[in-house]
């Protein structure tokens, strides 16, 4: 017979994992298989609740559809300093580039809102109002770009977050932020036992396509040859 578990190593891990854990069901021991087999690493992208195969996965089917960061022009304006070294967070005015900085404002966010809604640029309308639209960043290389002050009106383009709208100098820092902030790892064995996520169509389908009847029977059949797993194979056999 053709060996199923090709490699010795996931067959120990997956004697392991039954020694470790009590009455294990046959699907559970299945999908822990599956998982190592495969080099599976499922995460939950939380924002949306939709579990993919990998962070790699994630990333790629999400950037397709726009929801990790997007392309942003801000302007760089003229003025006095309102951002030094010692700036950690800036809020800009999208309009003509005014920045206020955490540590040179008393209330930057106060201050902003009261720019954008008084700011001749702005001749967006939401209701017959100005429109009260600003960025925000933390990142430093954002930040910058708004300590020396230019003597026109520079515009740059950057990325901001499409979870968060926070921008940032690079577009590899946007993707950072969103895989260590909104991405969690989950095991296909979690997977099985929540109902809280859905599984993306891409990751649904490839779980489905080991879900066979023959794959689930070569893999008991296989066990069954092996002495340390025959209680096991016993005990879903009764089952």
């Amino acid at each position: 017979m053709t060996s199923f578990i090709v490699n010795p190593s996931i067959r120990q891990d997956l004697l392991n994992y039954l020694r470790k854990h009590r009455s294990v069901e046959l699907l559970t021991a299945y999908l822990y298989f599956l998982e190592r087999k495969l080099g599976l690493k499922p995460v939950v992208f939380v924002k949306d609740k939709v579990i993919f195969s990998s962070e790699k996965e994630a990333i790629s089917l999400l950037e397709k559809e726009g929801k990790v960061w997007r392309e942003t022009e801000i302007k760089i304006g003229v003025g006095p300093p309102s951002v030094n070294e010692q700036t950690k967070k800036i809020y800009i005015c999208p309009f003509t580039g005014k920045a206020f900085g955490d540590n040179t404002h008393p209330n930057p966010q106060d201050a902003i809102y009261d720019w954008v809604s008084k700011c001749p640029e702005n001749v967006e309308r939401i209701g017959g109002v100005k429109a009260k639209r600003f960025f925000v960043s933390e990142d430093p290389e954002v930040i910058k770009n708004y300590i020396k002050p230019q003597k026109t009106p520079v515009a740059k383009i950057v990325y901001s977050s499409a979870v968060t709208g926070k921008l940032f100098n690079k577009k590899e820092a946007v993707i950072k932020d969103f895989r260590d902030n909104y991405l969690k790892p989950i095991t296909l064995v979690d997977v099985q036992n929540q109902n809280r996520f859905q599984m993306h169509k891409v990751f649904l389908g490839m779980i489905e396509s080991q879900l066979l009847e023959e794959k689930i029977s070569a893999f008991v059949e296989e066990l069954a040859e092996l002495e340390d797993f025959l209680p096991y194979v016993q005990k879903w056999i009764e089952e």
